[in-house]
């Protein structure tokens, strides 16, 4: 149970920085007046804080896989690129509250059906009643709160 609480309360600090990265990257990208250019510069910081935390704490380089990786499971970066560079181009133009919600109901959806499926190698949590009803909830509570009235 312990563990669960520290998992949830890091999970939970780390969707506190979604808005925080996407406002820095956002006005990153504002100010250099180019977004691919703010998103290097943010990779480049996230690499060497990466490389840092790879070698002290960690201890250094892994041994490779005893068995075969799939390649598509190397796409992450390809996800991570894509948020990056959208929340600093989109972020100026649409709003950090309207570009996080809208990652947010994203989020939503692809955790259901990724859960629903096992998809990627996850454990399978099907769709029940209760957990529709609260996707649902959840949709909606976004378009509440990015609805301008």
């Amino acid at each position: 149970m312990a563990n669960q609480l520290f998992y949830s309360l890091l999970m939970m600090a780390t969707g506190i920085g979604i808005p925080i990265m996407a406002a820095l990257s956002a006005g990153l990208g504002s100010r250099y007046g180019n977004s691919a250019f703010a998103a290097s510069v943010l990779f480049l910081v996230a690499l060497t804080i990466s490389l840092v935390f790879l070698f002290a704490v960690q201890g250094g380089l892994p041994s490779f896989p005893k068995k075969a990786t799939p390649f598509y499971f190397y796409f992450g970066g390809i996800f991570v690129a894509f948020y990056v560079l959208s929340i600093t181009w989109i972020a100026p133009k649409f709003g950090v509250g309207n570009a996080v919600a809208f990652v947010l109901l994203g989020q939503i959806i692809s955790m259901a059906t990724i859960d629903q499926f096992g998809l990627m190698g996850a454990p399978v949590h099907t769709i029940s009643l209760q957990r529709s009803a609260g996707l649902v909830l959840m949709a909606l509570g976004v378009f509440m709160a990015v609805r301008r009235s």
